[in-house]
């Protein structure tokens, strides 16, 4: 009977788990990994490159990550977001959106080097709304859970 139960509450849990964890490593790579980078190493260059590599892994993530919430949320049964987060899919849409168009539109340029400040403060102007829709998920989410805790008892 523990087992179901533990089981229970972990299906139940998985999308605030995805969700944190999207919202966790865009905050870690933006505002401590990526500046160190360029704080610590000799080149500018290597640390953009570098950079550049971190942010295709983020946006496989955050595809990964997106796909499982946008699964959630459609679900039924235990594994199923509470309806309340169910407003959230469209900003789990929007943060993979802006991933890919990074990934593909304003990476090349950056890497390229073409018109260097413009490419850069659009992909951190991109960047920053991928941050902020994963935030809303992640409160969203969390804030679900939390009405269906009351709601419960539990």
């Amino acid at each position: 009977m523990i087992h179901r139960v533990i089981h229970s509450d972990v299906l139940r849990a998985w999308p605030l788990w995805l969700a944190a964890l999207w919202w966790g490593s865009l905050t870690a790579l933006g505002a401590w990994v990526v500046p160190t980078l360029f704080a610590q190493l000799s080149s500018r260059v290597l640390a953009g490159s570098v950079a550049a590599a971190l942010f295709g892994v983020q946006a496989k993530a955050t595809l990964v990550l997106g796909a499982g919430l946008l699964f959630a949320s459609n679900a039924r049964g235990a594994v199923s977001v509470p309806s309340a987060a169910a407003p959230a899919r469209g900003f789990v849409l929007a943060g993979m959106i802006l991933a890919l168009l990074l990934e593909f539109a304003v990476a090349p340029r950056i890497l390229a080097r073409i018109d260097l400040p413009l490419w850069h403060a659009l992909g951190s102007v991109m960047l920053l709304g991928q941050w902020l829709c994963a935030g809303v998920v992640f409160w969203r989410v969390a804030g679900a859970r939390n009405d269906a805790a009351d709601v419960t008892g539990d």
